[in-house]
């Protein structure tokens, strides 16, 4: 199944800059589920200092421009710059560590590793380092190693849950739940009091179907969470998992009333909504598509909110809209059935009956697959809302 974990642009970090006068700048994003939350950053600076009174005007000009993209989240943009001011600025750790969150940024793991790996032996392995290390890590399948940076990380900052927190990230975004379950526990073995990590963990655990132990997670999360979007994110996330659809919708409204505009909570409000039966034309249709397309505008990467999005427009008409988004979710997760269905119904709409065809055809495998598990699992099988194949008529 896929509950809304994590609010990330698309990325496994936290967005954040070494700016010029060397404090740590830190792009407004939440935990895994958490919120607002995350809005309390690790300090990346760790009491490094750059100054730029010296040097050629063009290389203060090239590290400006490369710490001001950086810090908007536009990476890509952000790498020429900061290589450029690299050929004058050798071993700054500002720019170094900017350089690798961007490589990280934009999913290039090789170079992220070898530019904080670069750190390390230059004497900063601080905690910041090591985590975004482990996010490399993960990012590359080097699950051994990310687990070893993680510990180093942990062990120089013990009490901050958020370095376990944003390693789980990785792993959810390569949907390696297990891993994931990994790292969160390991965290809750010194922290079993975090809120965060015991939503990540409920999160982890509806991934892999393992329903009632997630939802005794997402009751606790709330509670330790009280006065947080925690609290909001966990307690909607649980009556989600119970069928309560009017005490989620109501939970998600009163999160956001209260000015949380966390895109899982959004996820989580449009979801409900569209399960109560809302329909295009009506108010509460509205609320349910706009608040979709915010949390997908932030999170494209998120699988669910795509197909969220995706079966709102479908019964909206908007086929292309639709196909386009459950296309997208489609990429990221091809296994799921809930896309295909929505998807084969888009195609039919639109008219175009060989796709639509293939759609099934593909639909009836996973389904096959799916139902074979099912009858080799030992014990009751649950199923989510997240993973059937329910979908807008």
């Amino acid at each position: 199944m896929k509950v809304a974990s994590a609010d990330r642009p698309k990325l496994l970090i936290v967005v954040c800059v070494l700016c010029l006068s060397c404090r740590a700048q830190t792009a407004s994003q939440k935990p895994p589920g958490s919120g607002s939350d995350r809005a309390s950053q690790p300090d990346y600076s760790n009491g490094s200092s750059t100054t730029l009174q010296g040097g050629a005007p063009q290389t203060r000009e090239e590290l400006q421009k490369g710490t001001a993209l950086t810090r908007q989240g536009r990476f890509n943009e952000a790498i020429p710059h900061l290589l450029s001011a690299r050929q004058a600025l050798r071993n700054n750790y500002a720019l170094e560590f900017n350089l690798g969150l961007c490589y990280l940024g934009v999913n290039d793991y090789k170079d992220a590793i070898q530019i904080l790996d670069g750190l390390r032996a230059g004497g900063h392995d601080n905690a910041n380092v090591e985590n975004l290390l482990a996010q490399a890590y993960i990012g590359s399948g080097q699950s051994t190693r990310a687990l070893a940076a993680l510990e180093r990380a942990a062990a120089i900052s013990p009490k901050d849950d958020r370095l376990f927190t944003f390693v789980a990230d990785a792993c959810m975004d390569r949907h390696d739940f297990e891993l994931g379950l990994k790292v969160v526990e390991i965290g809750l073995g010194r922290l079993p009091q975090s809120a965060r990590l015991h939503y990540a963990r409920a999160t982890f655990l509806s991934e892999l179907d393992q329903l009632d132990r997630a939802k005794a997670d997402f009751e606790l999360a709330s509670k330790l969470g009280q006065g947080t979007e925690i609290e909001y994110l966990a307690a909607s996330q649980q009556d989600m998992l119970e069928g309560n659809i009017n005490d989620t919708t109501r939970i998600a409204r009163e999160g956001i009333k209260q000015g949380i505009q966390n895109p899982a909570l959004l996820e989580i409000l449009g979801k409900a909504l569209l399960r109560s039966g809302v329909m295009p034309g009506q108010q509460e249709f509205n609320e349910a598509q706009s608040a979709l397309e915010k949390s997908v505008a932030e999170r494209p990467n998120d699988t669910s909110a795509q197909i969220a999005l995706g079966q709102a427009y479908l019964l909206a008409g908007r086929f292309d809209d639709a196909i386009a988004h459950l296309e997208a979710a489609r990429q990221m997760k091809p296994e799921q059935p809930s896309i295909y269905a929505s998807l084969a119904k888009a195609y039919q709409r639109k008219g175009d009956s060989r796709r639509a065809e293939e759609t099934l055809h593909t639909l009836e495998t996973l389904n096959q697959a799916q139902a074979e598990r099912i009858r080799s699992a030992p014990g009751e099988r649950k199923m989510s809302y997240g993973d059937s194949s329910h979908s807008p008529e």
